[in-house]
């Protein structure tokens, strides 16, 4: 893939979740997959998304267990981000990322040693874009009609690595 194709991908996948406060983290278990909501960091989209959480949760433990991640953003469109999830740290990361909300949020300051960052780093998205009403109807008219439906491609999918 070039840098250019992959440029415009993370272009188009920072304009499709810009605007969502909140996706869904999902994480491997020994029971299976859990998901729970997280708010995005308020940082442009580069290929990584940053979440706070304490050390003392189950997605920590998680994550420490099986890094493969997946978080999925629902708004004007649905994105589906697969990738690698690691613990960060770092102090000045966390100040930099740290806001009002974060202190409301989780009733601490960014230098509480049980306050971490999760850093999703991007391996592939896969988005459906809702604005596209002519690819929903020839898919809606597919599967009504008994017809296969995959040839319809309601949907795109993005490798950036």
């Amino acid at each position: 893939m070039s840098n250019m194709l992959k440029q415009e991908e993370m272009e188009t996948l920072r304009e499709l979740i810009k605007d969502v406060d909140t996706a869904m983290l999902t994480t491997v278990t020994e029971e299976g997959l859990v998901s729970r909501p997280m708010k995005t960091q308020e940082i442009e989209f580069d290929g990584d998304l940053w979440f706070f959480t304490k050390k003392a949760t189950n997605k920590y433990e998680e994550i420490l267990h099986d890094q493969d991640v997946n978080v999925t953003y629902a708004g004007k469109s649905y994105v589906s981000v697969r990738g690698r999830a690691e613990i960060v740290e770092d102090l000045n990361k966390k100040k930099e990322l740290w806001n009002n909300a974060n202190e409301k949020i989780m009733q601490t300051s960014y230098d509480d040693p049980n306050v971490i960052l999760i850093k999703v780093k991007a391996e592939a998205a896969e988005y459906w874009e809702t604005g596209n009403f002519t690819k929903k109807i020839a898919f809606l008219y597919k599967r009504m009609t008994g017809q296969s439906s995959k040839t319809t491609d309601i949907n795109e999918t993005v490798e950036l690595n």
